[in-house]
């Protein structure tokens, strides 16, 4: 279990990330989550900013194309030192193998390969959702619990899915197969835009490995303090 909550950088500019590292003491190693928002207006340059600070870094671009192009993309984010980069589950099985691949080529000799996880159900989809917009008849856990099966047929590391189907992905998965989880709230903060959410002691509890905390700490008016609590929740300490 990673025991540093992921905080998601909700950011647009690397003005608003300076800004808010500020807040942090210089030691405090965070582990970030770039996403599209981001990673669309700095481009590579702010993984490169972040990794030379010391910051670990999950690129969240839920990669989803055809498989010779995810390669490619891939054998370019291998460069970039992140610790775990994302494909989408429902690209398919090849696709997937396609991704590890160009991971695997493109990380230098004396860099580790990036975790590679692929995102089962967006934490902000429904059941109803689901069968409206996807037209998938199955119920929403056996459809998490497929693409979970296929990600790991397909050599990834893990998959990205929320807290509540964390348990029974690792019952019909290997035991070091991950379940990184966003959608994570502490008691008596607002759900936002997420559909299925857990708090963080819940998600300890339930089999997260790796938990993902946005706005709870990046819009909080302390974020250094409001991050050490959810910290100490998440590894059992209060």
């Amino acid at each position: 279990m990673e025991s540093r909550p992921i905080i998601a950088f909700d950011f647009s500019t690397k003005e608003e990330i300076e800004q808010f590292l500020q807040k942090f003491p210089t030691a405090e190693k965070l582990f970030i989550k770039i996403g599209m928002e981001l990673f669309y207006q700095e481009g590579p340059m702010i993984v490169h900013f972040l990794r030379a600070q010391g910051h670990d870094v999950f690129l969240d671009l839920k990669l989803h194309d055809i498989p010779n192009t995810v390669k490619k993309a891939m054998r370019g984010i291998a460069k970039l030192g992140v610790a775990i980069t994302n494909v989408h589950a429902a690209g398919g099985i090849e696709m997937m193998e396609a991704a590890q691949q160009g991971l695997i080529e493109g990380t230098n000799q004396n860099q580790v390969v990036p975790k590679l996880i692929a995102v089962t159900q967006l934490t902000s989809t429904s059941e109803k959702q689901m069968h409206q917009y996807q037209l998938i008849d199955v119920s929403l856990k056996e459809s998490v619990l497929h693409y979970a099966k296929c990600a790991e047929k397909a050599g990834l590391e893990g998959v990205v899915c929320s807290a509540h189907e964390a348990a029974d992905i690792h019952q019909v998965t290997k035991p070091e197969f991950i379940c990184l989880t966003p959608g994570i709230r502490p008691e008596g903060t607002s759900a936002g835009d997420q559909k299925r959410v857990m708090t963080p002691a819940k998600a300890r509890a339930i089999g997260s490995n790796y938990i993902v905390v946005g706005r709870p700490i990046t819009q909080a008016t302390n974020p250094y303090q409001s991050y050490l609590k959810i910290k100490k929740e998440w590894n059992g300490e209060i």
